[in-house]
């Protein structure tokens, strides 16, 4: 199973980075990749907050993900659904840690490729992995330069 993980310090505090960062509405603002993010249903009970909701991108690609939140434990885990392809499954894990001088900010996503998807395997793990860099450090920037706050 391939996997991709990366993680970014960012010199804010933890629950602040978690909450930015899970708050689905706001990702067009703070990913560079997303043209729209549509919460299509969200509920909370306790510490957890379950999502479902619908992202586009620049290309006007569209697919439906699945979010579990655990506010207590900084956590979220996410499965992307509808459509799946070019993936035969997508699972993320995001983590926000304090840090002596913040927050280290992890995200995991394991998956496999669907079997029709042409892209060699070692071409996809360095463009996930570049892009995934990328949107960690741009999140960075914003949340330290106070662009973006949490609501």
């Amino acid at each position: 199973m391939p996997r991709i993980e990366n993680s970014i310090d960012i010199a804010a505090d933890a629950r602040d980075v978690f909450d930015i960062t899970n708050d689905i509405a706001r990702w067009p603002e703070i990913f560079n990749e997303y043209h729209k993010a549509v919460v299509v249903s969200q509920e909370r009970e306790g510490r957890w907050t379950e999502i479902v909701f619908e992202l586009t991108n620049e290309e006007g690609n569209s697919w439906r993900s699945w979010r579990l939140i655990d506010h207590r434990e900084l956590v979220a885990i996410a499965e992307r659904r509808d459509p799946l392809f070019p993936f035969a499954y997508m699972h993320l894990k995001w983590t926000c840690t304090p840090v002596s001088g913040g927050t280290r900010m992890t995200w995991i996503q394991d998956f496999e490729l669907d079997e029709n998807f042409t892209v060699p395997l070692p071409t996809v793990l360095e463009r996930m992995n570049t892009h995934t860099r990328e949107n960690q450090v741009r999140i960075k920037e914003k949340i330290e330069s106070g662009a973006v706050k949490a609501a």
